[in-house]
């Protein structure tokens, strides 16, 4: 494998772990809204896939962002009747996003993301140290 290619492979790690972070941001962000209309279904959680791609220039495997899939587990409720979204009952419904969940999963992108950034900071070194001898 060409040491530039490893460089092209960790990038399409980062790209595919800034996809997922910014699906998890948009996540967080949308944890407290709340349904415009009575009765109506609030903000639902997005989760972000990775698919496995050949890529023929790299004649390598690589992941790149899949889809991005909603996540169909229950609201919670929230009694709350003077609420402008409150069904007949008194309820609100209130996102499927768990802020912690949310936190855990960010930080494990970040971590990958990471990663990608030291194989190509190593790489990168490894290159220049190598033309260092060439030139000696």
């Amino acid at each position: 494998m060409d040491i530039l290619n490893a460089i092209k492979i960790a990038a399409t790690g980062m790209q595919a772990q800034s996809s997922r972070m910014r699906v998890i941001s948009e996540n967080i962000a949308n944890a407290q809204s709340t349904a415009s209309t009575p009765g109506g279904e609030p903000y639902r959680r997005k989760i972000s896939t990775f698919k496995q791609a050949f890529d023929d220039e790299l004649r390598a495997n690589v992941v790149a962002p899949g889809r991005i899939v909603r996540d169909n587990s229950k609201f919670s409720l929230k009694f709350d009747p003077s609420h402008p979204a409150a069904d007949q009952n008194g309820y609100i419904k209130l996102p499927n996003v768990n802020s912690i969940i949310e936190m855990a999963d960010m930080r494990e992108a970040q971590r990958s993301y990471e990663a990608n950034l030291n194989v190509i900071t190593s790489t990168r070194s490894m290159l220049s140290r190598t033309i260092d001898i060439l030139r000696a």
